[in-house]
């Protein structure tokens, strides 16, 4: 996959998945724009990492449920590279388990915003300045399809609302512009450091036929393919990525 000359914006790109496909981009060739929140180590190590290569990147921090950060941070790459090819929009979170019971409308409005919000407001800014071919790759989840584990109802509903968005803004945007989402399963990232326990962690990998947690790298192996022209026929779909635990 040769991305030489293409721009690739990443939201949450400092750290995790976020961060890795950030890094598999660049050694494709590919122009980075990373977005980050929090994570400003991680982002700033990597331009430091890409340009020492010889790449192109930069980071600006951004808060992706906010309409101005978002259109600062298209901006910047249209500015910075010209256009913007693809997206790979990282952005999103669990925030905290809560069951529905003892939700409040705040904490669902929140979830919402990060999971899905900020995803049309990324999609909508890039559109003006995605060429013929371009291509956007949404990070859905696992519990999209199976609902989520244990005071995760808000967040699987977020994401299997961006799972039928990404079928809806497949047929809307072609062909100009390819949209296809991932749905990871059990992978090992902060997410599940946060917000699972060890013992359920170690359940799934057992019970998974390649007995074993996902990696970062793996996920960003298939939103960089996704994103580039090999994936050329590929729009409207969800790929699952969870070693097999599900099987839709």
């Amino acid at each position: 996959m040769n991305l030489a000359g293409k721009t690739v914006i990443v939201t949450g790109g400092g750290r995790d998945i976020g961060r890795a496909c950030v890094m598999e981009l660049a050694a494709r060739g590919a122009n980075v724009a990373i977005n980050y929140f929090a994570s400003s180590q991680g982002a700033d190590s990597a331009v430091d990492e890409i340009k020492t290569a010889g790449g192109k990147a930069f980071a600006q921090q951004g808060d992706m449920t906010k309409e101005a950060d978002v259109t600062a941070l298209v901006s910047k790459a249209v500015n910075t590279f010209g256009q913007v090819d693809s997206l790979i929009h990282v952005t999103g979170g669990i925030l905290k388990r809560v069951p529905l019971a003892e939700m409040t409308l705040d904490h669902w409005q929140a979830v919402m915003d990060v999971n899905l919000t900020s995803f049309v407001l990324m999609v909508r800014a890039c559109l003006p300045h995605m060429p013929q071919g371009s291509s956007i790759v949404g990070l859905a989840s696992q519990a999209g399809r199976d609902g989520g584990g244990p005071g995760a109802s808000a967040y699987g509903a977020s994401k299997g609302a961006l799972m039928t968005l990404t079928r809806g803004l497949a047929k809307e945007l072609g062909p100009k512009v390819r949209v296809n989402s991932i749905c990871p399963g059990m992978i090992d990232t902060d997410f599940h450091n946060l917000f699972t326990k060890p013992e359920v962690r170690a359940h799934v990998a057992n019970v998974t036929p390649l007995k074993r947690e996902g990696t970062s790298q793996d996920v960003a192996n298939l939103a960089v393919f996704l994103a580039s022209d090999e994936a050329a026929f590929i729009t409207g779909t969800n790929v699952d990525i969870n070693g097999g635990t599900l099987f839709s």
